[in-house]
């Protein structure tokens, strides 16, 4: 297959949204090992730096992309940048989410709230759409069509001091469950990955320094999460919840737990302590 620049190379296409840094560049990275070349998204100038390590660890192409998530215009000239090197996509990691939280919902800004579903949703949503037709006009001829969207434990309980993000990642588990079932017959293969509290920036960057999730040191590898996430992804699972048997344990629990027992627990882990 000839890339952009010329070359040839047997090697399958992965693109990640949110992949130059946590949960999102260990997914390129388990891919990368597993001799994808990537593309990878970032809001910063990060996603260049991350992408020169990871070819360099992992003697794959990769291909960054700087663009903002939360708009429409950013979402697509993401897209744009991945249709543009002219090759068949294997791979779709629907990554890049953000949180809000560190506050209650009387306390926490409409603007960052609105933002927040412009990406965890409409971003979501808008790539997916572009990845499931793309993935369709292919065909199977040029090898595995999956999609792998990222949601969170969060999905299965209300969130207080969080209490939009919660939501969002609902609809993320739910709309990667429904389109499974639709692109079935096509033979493209869609899992959720559910990840729990993970040793990244994800809490800091929501504003949640202040309660019991500031603290990385118990938190799950997010090396581990991502390897887990694509096992189940290349296993053809519908769902995956990421971490230790602890954070496994809580999604059974939330089974048979009440949705105000669910939020009280929630709550008493999330609320700020200053």
């Amino acid at each position: 297959m000839e890339t952009r620049d010329g070359t040839t190379t047997d090697r399958p296409l992965a693109l990640v949204s949110g992949g130059s840094s946590g949960i999102g560049y260990e997914l390129a990275a388990q891919l990368a090992a597993r001799g994808h070349d990537v593309a990878i998204s970032g809001q910063s100038e990060r996603v260049h730096d991350a992408a020169r390590t990871l070819a360099a660890d992992h003697g794959v192409e990769a291909h960054p992309h700087q663009a903002d998530a939360a708009t429409y215009d950013g979402v697509e000239s993401f897209w744009a940048f991945v249709a543009g090197l002219d090759r068949p996509l294997n791979v779709a990691c629907l990554n890049v989410g953000v949180g809000v939280g560190g506050a209650s919902f009387l306390e926490t800004d409409l603007d960052d709230e609105l933002r927040m579903i412009a990406i965890n949703c409409a971003g979501t949503v808008h790539l997916a759409k572009r990845v499931v037709r793309a993935m369709h006009e292919q065909g199977p001829d040029h090898g595995d069509r999956r999609i792998l969207v990222v949601s969170s434990v969060s999905a299965t309980t209300p969130t207080p001091y969080e209490p939009v993000y919660g939501p969002t990642k609902a609809f993320g588990f739910s709309f990667a469950e429904s389109i499974r079932e639709e692109l079935r017959e096509e033979g493209i293969v869609v899992t959720a990955l559910l990840p729990g509290a993970t040793d990244s920036e994800f809490h800091a960057n929501a504003g949640m320094g202040n309660t019991g999730f500031g603290d990385n040191s118990w938190k799950n590898d997010r090396t581990e999460v991502a390897r887990q996430g694509v096992e189940a992804l290349f296993a053809d699972a519908d769902h995956v919840v990421g971490g230790d048997e602890a954070t496994k344990q809580q999604v059974v629990d939330h089974r048979s737990m009440s949705e105000p027992e669910k939020a009280a627990r929630q709550g008493a882990a999330a609320r700020p302590t200053s």
